[in-house]
């Protein structure tokens, strides 16, 4: 099979500076959504059909071995489009035509089209309430006999409630003679794809209309207003999907997923959580409210409290973590540790059952095992130009408001001081401590206010 994408279009009516197709949709482009589809069908060509904004979509997906762009230079009309795409084809294969800004269409919807017109010509269709702007479907004895758009639709026209998607499969042999038969003599002064329908009649092809699963799957997008309708939808879903699965949602209309979440048995999610890329929460998994969680791996029973941030860190089982902590890339916490407020944990392996639970930062560390960090200790891992790590063995005791200037190594068992700067390796087992000396000075006034 052949699947051309129509993506050309300008979408004036989103007021961005961003092409239309490249505009996000559960955190990644519309025009994505639609080719991830598309790749679920195995077509032998994936064809794009590119115009407004031509560089930025190619750039968007030029890692894409599988996709071939073609330009359409002048927006002229979806048969026009086709046109730039069919010397591309497989004359002997049909061609799935989809549309770059119907980021929602189900892969079933799809795989039925071309299942019921394998011998013909097909149209994915819809029935609305309100059909107003879709091309109408246009039937007689039953059986399509052509489109018309909306705005050369007779009055009896407009009142049909069957509407075209835009989403056809064709039969590539015929679209050369076909397209170059299409005229521009309509409303828009377009050249309609639409138009090959009463052809193919002419011709005593075989019509089959194909009815999507739901109208929300094949609505277009030209605005924001659209744009943030969709979303919530997908979002909705995503929610339905994970309740059946058995996952606890304290509020379904309060969960943002832009990428895959996977959960286990006995996970709860409470308001306002944002998952973003590949997140994996195991059973007995509890989110808190309004924490964002980023390309993350959390184990069995662990807890994050509300308003965490976690991007590329992966943790272990019976983990206690936030309020307010940030995980960043390669952090690894073992199981049983405890990761408190205002927290930030960078590059670092944290062992089991290992404690830092208030206002500290530890970046570039290896630490052991049952070891506590006092609040506002750091490490200090960077000195302007390169990265230095440090290394905490097990059961150390680190006072409050301690610095550790890497590279260093505090020792087993080792205690240090509050309000220590340590700049040397700290033996094992031994206190170490770095202060000033503790003065008192007499006759000493606090300063007053001048008039």
């Amino acid at each position: 099979m052949n699947i051309v994408i129509l993506a050309a279009g300008m979408g004036k009516r989103m007021n961005s500076r961003l092409p239309k197709v490249l505009q996000p949709l559960a955190g990644k482009p519309m025009l994505r959504h639609v080719i991830d589809k598309a790749r679920q069908l195995n077509p032998s060509r994936l064809i794009v059909v590119i115009g407004h904004g031509a560089d930025a979509v190619r750039e968007a997906f030029g890692d894409a071995a599988d996709i071939t762009f073609v330009l359409q230079e002048k927006q002229l009309g979806t048969g026009h489009a086709l046109m730039q795409a069919l010397p591309l084809c497989d004359l002997a294969s049909p061609t799935l035509v989809l549309l770059g800004d119907v980021p929602l269409i189900e892969v079933s919807s799809l795989r039925r089209l071309i299942e019921l017109s394998a011998d013909g010509l097909g149209l994915l269709t819809v029935c609305l309430e309100d059909p107003s702007g879709y091309g109408r479907i246009v039937r007689e004895n039953g059986q399509v006999i052509g489109i018309v758009e909306q705005k050369d639709a007779t009055e009896k026209e407009r009142l049909i409630n069957e509407v075209n998607t835009g989403i056809m499969l064709l039969p590539t042999k015929n679209l050369g003679v076909w397209l170059a038969k299409l005229k521009n003599d309509n409303a828009q002064g377009e050249y309609y794809l639409t138009d090959v329908i009463g052809m193919a009649v002419q011709q005593g092809i075989k019509i089959v209309a194909a009815q999507a699963g739901s109208a929300t799957e094949v609505e277009g997008v030209n605005n924001k207003v659209q744009l943030a309708r969709l979303e919530r939808a997908y979002q909705r879903q995503n929610a339905l999907n994970l309740m059946k699965n058995g996952v606890t949602l304290l509020d379904p209309d309060r969960i943002d997923i832009r990428g895959e979440l996977v959960c286990g048995k006995d996970v709860e999610i409470d308001v306002g959580c944002i998952f973003i890329g590949k997140v994996k929460l195991a059973d007995g998994v509890k989110v808190g409210a309004y924490c964002t969680l980023k390309d993350v791996e959390i184990n069995a029973e662990t807890e994050i409290l509300p308003y965490c941030h976690f991007d590329g860190a992966k943790v272990g089982k019976n983990v206690r973590l936030g309020p307010y902590s940030r995980l960043r890339p390669g952090a690894v916490l073992a199981d049983e540790t405890h990761i408190g407020n205002f927290v930030e944990i960078k590059k670092s392996n944290i062992g089991f059952a290992s404690k830092v639970n208030h206002l500290s930062y530890i970046g570039d560390t290896d630490m052991g095992s049952r070891v506590n960090i006092g609040a506002g200790t750091i490490t200090c891992n960077y000195d302007g130009v390169n990265k230095f790590r440090t290394t905490i063995g097990d059961d150390a005791f680190i006072g409050s408001d301690t610095q550790l200037v890497a590279p260093v190594t505090v020792g087993k068992g080792a205690t240090l001081g509050a309000g220590t700067t340590l700049t040397k390796n700290a033996p094992d087992d031994k206190l170490t401590l770095s202060r000033a000396r503790q003065v008192t000075i007499e006759g000493w006034k606090r300063p007053v206010k001048k008039k």
